[in-house]
Order: structure tokens, then sequence, then C-alpha cells
């Protein structure tokens, strides 16, 4: 009686490549414990981009301005006057500028890197559990909200040490533990009773405005990580219906509202760094 045999498949069946936006960036590569991450490198790439683009703008730079550098001289002059709006003087603003166009500049890029043909579908496949999944080489910098919280965090601390070189650290810490109050009590109690309740109120407003310093974190970095991040899964989602034609009116959409954001973002900042460095006096 002849054996009949059975021939067992051992290949693991075709299994279907996963690809979700995801609220985090996805690890590209690491240096020892460092992880870099996809939003990271875009980041870089940003950084790259302006530092060429600068180098190169300062050689052609000259005393008598003619051509390109008579657009970036009328553009440098409407920004200084914008931030005169805000912080109210001309040297407050030559001060806090610079840092506000930087931070205007590079989430600029980076908002606009995220709309590149090949940023977020150009990558590799992993296996995690076994699953297939897609990795993007390159993300939106600003759809990473460890991105967007660093620059919020700098804004932040930045407007906090303009306000300890400008109206001392004493004052400055004041604004928010009210020291200043509290001493004022036993020296002040006899010509004014009132001071009791009127000081301590001051001082627990200090501890308020602490609180908002924190919210101001929260703040700018979930706005623009927000905005962003809806930005890409909603062009991710047309893209998924009809890949052409119907993504161009959502993606001149998207670079109007990187450009807003970016704006947005760059004007909070000067508003914090103006608002640090005004002294609230005491009575």
């Amino acid at each position: 009686m002849a054996n009949n045999t059975e021939q067992i498949n051992t290949q693991p069946a075709s299994r279907e490549i996963q690809h979700e936006t995801t609220l985090y960036a996805e690890p590209i590569f690491h240096v020892g414990r460092f992880f870099v991450t996809n939003s990271l490198i875009t980041s870089w790439i940003a950084v790259i981009v302006l530092l060429v683009f600068f180098v190169l703008i300062g050689k052609k730079i000259r005393k008598i301005p003619k051509g390109i550098q008579n657009i970036f001289e009328i553009l440098l002059e409407k920004a200084l006057e914008l931030a005169d709006s805000i912080t109210g003087n001309r040297k407050k603003s030559e001060k806090f500028l610079p840092i506000a166009l930087a931070l205007f500049l590079f989430v600029l890029i980076n908002n606009w890197l995220g709309l590149l043909p090949g940023v977020g579908t150009i990558g590799f496949i992993e296996s995690q559990n076994s699953n297939r999944i897609f990795i993007p080489l390159l993300r939106g910098g600003t759809a990473d909200i460890n991105t967007t919280l660093a620059l919020a965090l700098f804004a932040i601390i930045a407007s906090h040490i303009f306000g300890i070189l400008t109206i001392g650290i004493w004052n400055h810490f004041n604004k928010y533990i009210n020291l200043k109050a509290l001493r004022a009590i036993p020296k002040e109690i006899r010509g004014d009773i009132s001071i009791i309740l009127i000081n301590p109120i001051k001082a627990f407003v200090g501890i308020v405005e602490i609180i908002g310093e924190i919210a101001k974190v929260a703040s700018l970095s979930f706005r623009l990580f927000g905005n962003i991040f809806a930005g890409e899964v909603l062009l991710a989602s047309m893209m998924a219906l009809f890949a052409f034609i119907l993504p161009l009116p959502f993606i001149f959409l998207e670079i109007l509202v990187g450009l807003i954001q970016a704006l947005i973002f760059a004007m909070l900042a000067l508003v914090f760094m103006a608002i640090a460095t005004d002294a609230h006096e005491e009575r």
C-alpha cells in the first residue's frame, strides 16, 4: 500500500502591513540609550534649511541694499512695527524680536515640511508582535507633542530670564510669591487696617500666577500640536478616499494654517516676554 504524504505549508501567511497615525513619534534609530525619532530628524532638517538660507543671505548683505535685501528689510521693519504694538517700546521689540522671529521661522518650516510629498509616506516595514508595521522616515516636527512642548518651555523660560534681567530677581520673584505684601502688613497695619485682608489676597494672586505659567506651557504646546496633527490626519483621510485632486484644497488650507499657527506661537511668546518685563508696583 502506497504511503500518501501530505505536504504541510510551514510558511507564515502573508500579513497585511499596518500604518496608523500615532500621537507619538516613531523611533528610527538610537545612539546608546538616546532614540532618534522621525520628527526629530525633520526638526534637524528644518534647522539645516534655516542655517543654509541665512548663511547665503548673509553673504549678500550690503550697506546699500538692493534687490532681495530691500524686501527683507521691509519685512523686518514691518515685524518691528508689529512687535511695537505688543511691547509698546522699540528697545524691547529689538531685544525680543530675534527670539520670536526665530521661533516663527522654525515652527513655520516644520509645519510646511510635514506637507511635502514623501513625509509620512516613505519609510520601512518593521515586525512588531507578529504584525507588520509601516514606520515613516520623516514626520512633521510640530506634529509631535515633544517638539511643541520643548518650544513652549523654551518660550516661557526665556520670558522669565528676560523678566529677571529687566526688573531684577527680587521683583520678578514677588510676582509669584509676594513676600513684599506679607512683609508690609506689620508696618502699615496701623495706618490702614484693611491691609490685613488686601495683602494676603495679593499674595494669593501670585500663587494663581504660578498656575497660569503652567497653563501657558500647556496652551502653547497643545494648540500648536493639535492643529498640525489634526491637519495631517485630515490630509491622510482625504488621500485615502481619493489620491488625486480632492486633497489639493486641503493642502492649500494646511499651508495657510501652518503660517497662522507659526505666527500665533511667535506672537504669544512675544506677549509673554513683554508681560514678564513689566514691573508691577505694590502699594
